[in-house]
């Protein structure tokens, strides 16, 4: 039986404003428990919220980026559930009238073709605070209300994804937007962006929907993909034994690599939605609209079009050096001070794998653009071979200092001067008869043995053009 995977995901976005959604109590991951809520996300008796303007200003510029619909007027709803670290009873969230709904995000999958996935809706909420566990004695648990009221942005897609990998495409593409946009540090460890993930499976053709698992609140891109391809294997296997997939709501497990159930799914109607009587409705007008579209920055698919375009990149080099809005500001800074297909290459080369080997992102580097630059324009004007070039990278790694001083401490240049390289080509072929005759019989494959003798007596410094075309020259010949 062949079965068909049926995948949205619910992504909670957190916003980078200074203070909380409806407080001006501040927002910082870290402090101590309980020193950044105040009597309104205490849900103390008498107090009244505040909506954060730049919190909408934030959605609707997410809303703009992906084509969406804005709704000029939206409204606020409460969402009644009672847990421990929602002191209210209810959570301050929107539901008829989102702020944005009907847009959509392109991924580009692993043949290079783009699928456009829907996106539902965005809409603003609060998030709620954080019960902690084992850290205090006796067994007791704790509530820390910190994170109480922080602004969140919603996004919900459609059921358009097909696999673990599409989602974890999908995510990766919003991820890159979100920072872009500058709206939210997509920092997944600290929980700003974090995703439940809705799973069913049907027959192959089928056109009803198979009964949904939420997957709630997993943090990693690996962890996104390894939790669905989990829970698609165990519906199928239901399924296949002629069980039922029951509604609910899955935890992800990464020690056990493993869904484990954590509730019954609620329906909308179990949170008894109505809109919040201390809030008005949310009203945008034009000019709010105008200037959030006007001061839009490059969005991820056009700089990379533009790098397709203006620097010559392949579609595959445009993509990963456009991915994140760093990598794409370090390849701008250095196309700007050496050759941009040469920056790229090195980029995506020697400083992609030494950034993979010592676990940085590209913020990190310990080589800045303008060293970078130096060290390729070394390479431009023949001072260095590619060889020796990777000779100072990795000099450049450890010590940060430029090119020009490492090649003139270690006595690097680029050996250009074709009397010394035809005087060592002599040499060698006169220390290697047996080679130079069988070359000169007719064993071709011996032209690499004389280059990388030649390499090897000078140090791997002699220009490898002018060596080869100095070696095509002189092999022939009688010696």
């Amino acid at each position: 039986m062949t079965w068909e995977t049926v995948i949205g995901l619910e992504v909670h976005v957190q916003l980078s404003t200074k203070s909380k959604l409806f407080s001006g109590a501040p927002i910082a991951y870290g402090a101590l428990p309980n020193t950044q809520a105040c009597a309104i996300d205490l849900g103390l008796p008498g107090v009244l919220p505040v909506l954060n303007q730049e919190a909408v200003r934030m959605a609707v510029k997410f809303g703009l980026s992906i084509d969406a619909e804005i709704n000029y007027r939206s409204v606020f709803a409460r969402k009644n559930y009672f847990y421990p670290d929602l002191p209210k009873g209810y959570q301050i969230s929107q539901f008829d009238l989102p702020i944005v709904q009907k847009g959509c995000i392109d991924i580009l999958l692993n043949n290079d073709v783009e699928k456009r996935i829907g996106v539902t809706r965005a809409h603003l909420e609060e998030d709620a605070g954080k019960s902690l566990h084992d850290v205090l004695p006796g067994g007791m648990s704790g509530i820390d209300l910190n994170r109480a009221g922080t602004p969140l942005l919603e996004i919900v897609s459609e059921p358009d994804l097909r696999s673990a990998k599409e989602a974890v495409a999908y995510l990766k593409v919003l991820h890159s937007l979100v920072r872009y946009l500058d709206i939210c540090d997509g920092n997944m460890q600290e929980g700003s962006f974090r995703c439940d993930a809705n799973v069913s499976v049907r027959r192959a053709g089928d056109p009803k929907l198979g009964t949904r698992a939420e997957i709630k609140n997993i943090n990693s891109f690996r962890f996104v993909e390894k939790a669905i391809n989990y829970e698609i294997e165990r519906q199928i296997n239901i399924l296949e034994d002629d069980g039922q997939i029951i509604q609910e709501t899955r935890l992800y497990d990464a020690d056990k690599n493993e869904t484990r159930s954590m509730r019954s799914k609620e329906e909308a109607n179990d949170y008894r939605y109505f809109p919040d009587p201390d809030l008005l409705p949310v009203v945008l007008t034009e000019d709010f609209v105008k200037s959030v579209r006007d001061n839009l920055p490059e969005l991820p698919h056009q700089k990379r079009t533009r790098f397709h375009k203006d620097y010559n990149l392949s579609e595959y080099e445009a993509n990963i050096l456009s991915g994140t809005k760093e990598m794409a500001d370090y390849f701008e800074k250095l196309s700007q001070l050496s050759q941009p297909k040469l920056a790229a290459n090195w980029m995506l080369g020697e400083l992609a794998a030494s950034l993979n080997k010592n676990s940085l992102d590209i913020t990190q580097s310990p080589i800045t653009p303008e060293n970078f630059a130096g060290l390729l324009n070394r390479i431009a004007d023949q001072t260095l071979s590619h060889n020796i070039a990777k000779k100072v990278f990795e000099i450049m790694w450890e010590t940060q200092k430029s090119a020009d001083i490492i090649i003139q401490e270690e006595n690097l240049q680029q050996v250009t001067d074709t009397t010394a390289m035809t005087e060592m080509i002599k040499t060698i072929i006169a220390n290697n008869p047996e080679q130079y005759a069988q070359y000169r019989a007719g064993k071709d494959k011996l032209f690499g043995f004389f280059v990388g003798q030649v390499m090897k007596a000078m140090g791997g410094k002699a220009n490898p053009a002018q060596l080869n075309t100095l070696l095509k020259d002189l092999l022939p010949r009688e010696i």
